[in-house]
């Protein structure tokens, strides 16, 4: 799985849009990611709405490399119906690095723009796509064919890894 190692967080994007092929393979490793008890606790918007990015590219102090962006797809946590509700937040978690992933493999780029758990983020994204009260704004995930090129850090530290017996 090289994706795990090309992956790169792309703040700057060609102006050039993302095929709707290329979005339903994302949605479709989205949707791939496991969840507690299967619990499957996410929507998706995908947002190409030149207004509405520029709202949710205001929504986070970190968000303004959104306004750019032809795609922005916004993972949302459902409230309602959890066998597990608290681990909903790291079901969303491990969709979003799904998208990612899939992202990255297709050759576009993208990154990870927090809005849970703050909850002034959450609100201000809710309102920008006007999502309801059962549905609330995970993050922000900016996608587009990259204007920038460079390789992934190497964040392997041996430090780290502790063996036990």
């Amino acid at each position: 799985m090289n994706e795990i190692f090309k992956r790169i967080s792309v703040r700057k994007f060609e102006d050039r849009p993302v095929e709707d092929g290329k979005l339903t393979q994302i949605m479709k490793a989205a949707m791939a990611a496991p969840s507690a008890g299967n619990q499957q606790p996410w929507e998706y918007y995908i947002v190409r709405d030149r207004e509405v990015i520029k709202k949710l590219s205001e929504c986070s102090p970190y968000a303004g490399c959104a306004a750019n962006a032809p795609v922005v797809i916004v993972p949302c946590l459902r409230t309602e119906g959890l066998t597990f509700p608290r681990i909903g937040q790291i079901d969303l978690s491990i969709t979003t690095e799904n998208i990612l992933l899939e992202i990255t493999s297709l050759g576009l780029g993208g990154v990870w723009l927090a809005v849970m758990p703050e909850e002034d983020r959450v609100q201000k994204v809710d309102a920008a796509l006007g999502i309801g009260e059962k549905l609330h704004a995970f993050a922000l995930v900016p996608v587009g064919y990259p204007a920038e090129d460079r390789p992934q850090e190497d964040r392997y530290d041996e430090t780290r890894i502790h063996y036990i017996g």
